[in-house]
This record gives structure tokens, sequence and C-alpha cells, in this order.
């Protein structure tokens, strides 16, 4: 059992601290779509900077399965990656590091070696009830959503929690990613670039963290901000 998501205020915004738990959001993710599947490897093909990764690695080590990720191959690892190996994951690094070439060496590896394919994101019904669950936990119902957006996942589990609430989702991956009925905002820089203002909260740089600048100057009073890792 995971616990309850954190919530905090920051500078007038409710925000979930789902960095506080090991592999955070995507940790609520995965461990539901893990325990449905009697496989005992679990492969995922991730961008360097892609919190899922470390999120697997938690959770196969707390089922007592093996995780093993795919990534791009680079001349000092990402923190993130290195995170998920010190939590038990095997990480391979690919050569050139294009996501579409990493995504078929994961897939090759996973039907060569019986294993089971983690969809990209986690999207996957179990994960986004799991997420929907959590949110619902927290007792709030607020006005306004934001998310970041790199499979869409988060945004549409929470709009499943909160119905009646106005959504928002920066964009920060593909921009054919799902995001419900959330209004868009596409940011302009590379997924590899850190965010240019950072949060007053631990928040990943490439991912989280690119939302706030928009927040600060967008959301209404009261909004909440669901935070995903850091």
């Amino acid at each position: 059992m995971l616990p309850p998501p954190v919530v905090e205020r920051h500078q007038g915004v409710l925000v979930v601290r789902d960095d506080l738990l090991a592999g955070g959001t995507k940790t609520r993710a995965l461990l539901p779509f893990m325990q449905g599947h009697a496989s005992t490897e679990f492969v995922y093909a991730s961008p360097a900077q892609g919190y899922a990764q470390v999120a697997l690695a938690h959770c196969a080590r707390m089922l007592g399965r093996k995780a093993t990720v795919f990534t791009a191959a680079r001349k000092v690892p990402h923190p993130l990656s290195q995170a998920a190996a010190d939590a038990g994951a095997q990480v391979v690094r690919v050569a050139p590091g294009y996501l579409s070439v990493v995504q078929a060496r994961a897939r090759a590896y996973a039907l060569a070696q019986g294993a089971c394919l983690v969809p990209f994101g986690g999207d996957d019904p179990a994960s986004l009830a799991a997420i929907t669950e959590a949110a619902r936990s927290t007792g709030l119902a607020p006005m306004e959503v934001w998310t970041v957006a790199g499979s869409g996942v988060l945004s549409r589990a929470l709009q499943a929690a909160w119905p009646e609430a106005a959504f928002v989702a920066v964009v920060v991956g593909r921009q054919d990613c799902d995001t419900g009925r959330a209004r868009r905002i596409i940011h302009p820089t590379p997924f590899e670039r850190p965010a240019r203002l950072r949060p007053p909260f631990p928040s990943a740089a490439n991912y989280d963290a690119k939302a706030w600048e928009y927040i600060s100057a967008q959301a209404v009073p009261g909004a909440l901000f669901w935070n995903v890792g850091a």
C-alpha cells in the first residue's frame, strides 16, 4: 500500500508533492500494472531524463521482479538513469540514442526474453485508475488543475478524479500526446533542456518544473499543481 499524496501550499498554489514518494507518481501508476502481470521481468524504453525508469526500478524491487531500462547512451549517465540503476534496474544504454531506436531495441529484447514491455508513460487502465484513486483520496475539489504532459496519462487520470475542474497541460514531450480535455500549452524548449524558472520545491528540471513559469503567470487562486517527481 502506497502512502497518500502529500499536499502543500506554495505561492498560493496547492502542490501535490509526489516527489516525496520513491519513484514519484509513476510508482503509483506502474505498481498496479506490474501486479496485474505474471511476468518476472519488465522492460521500459525511457528518455534519459524520464522519471518512469526510476519508478520501474522501485516497483520491481517491491515486487521481487526484474526491471530492465533501455535508454540513450551518454558519456555521463543521466542522474535519473543512475537512480534507476541504484534502485536495482538493469540499464541498457543504446547508441544512437534516438527514442525510436531505444524503443525498437526494448521491444526486440522483451520479445526475445518473454518479458513484459511497459507502455510509454504507463498508459494502461490500471495505471490511470490508481492515479485517479490517489487524487480522490486527497479530499480536494480544485477548480483548476495543472500538470505537465509527456504521455498525457496524469492529466487524463486527474480529469476522471475531478470532472468539474478546468485542466491545463504543459506539453514537454510528444506534441501528439493525449491530454483529454485539458487546455494545452506547448513548451517551446526541447525536452532535454531544463526549466528556466524553478519552483520553490524539488521538481524534475526537464519535466514538472517546466510548468511553473506558466503557473506563476496564469493560474487562478487556489489552483492545484501535481508534481510527479524531482
